[in-house]
C-alpha cells in the first residue's frame, strides 16, 4: 500500500518541486553517513569490531550509494529542465 500511495504522490508533484524535494532526502542520507562513520568507530565500540560496527558499515553504504545516485538523479533533472528553458 505504502509503494502504491508514494508513486500516487509523487506523480502529482510537478517536477520543479522534486528537485529541493531530493535535494532534502540526501541531506537527510548525509547526516546517516556522519552517524554510521561514528559508531563504526571502534574506540568507540570497546575497541572491537563487533555487530553494532558491521551493521554501521552496511548502513555508510547503502547511505553512499543513495546520496550519489541521488545527485545524480537531481543533476539529471536539472540538466532536463535547464534544456527545456534553452539552457546550457
Amino acid at each position: 500500500m505504502a509503494i502504491f500511495l508514494g508513486f500516487e504522490l509523487i506523480t502529482k508533484v510537478p517536477a520543479t518541486l522534486h528537485t529541493p524535494l531530493m535535494s532534502g532526502a540526501n541531506a537527510i542520507s548525509g547526516i546517516t553517513i556522519v552517524g554510521a562513520l561514528i559508531f563504526s568507530n571502534t574506540d568507540f565500540n570497546g575497541g572491537e569490531p563487533g555487530f553494532a560496527a558491521w551493521l554501521a558499515f552496511f548502513a555508510l553504504i547503502l547511505a553512499t550509494i543513495n546520496v550519489v545516485g541521488g545527485f545524480a538523479v537531481t543533476n539529471r533533472m536539472l540538466n532536463m529542465i535547464a534544456g527545456k528553458r534553452g539552457g546550457k
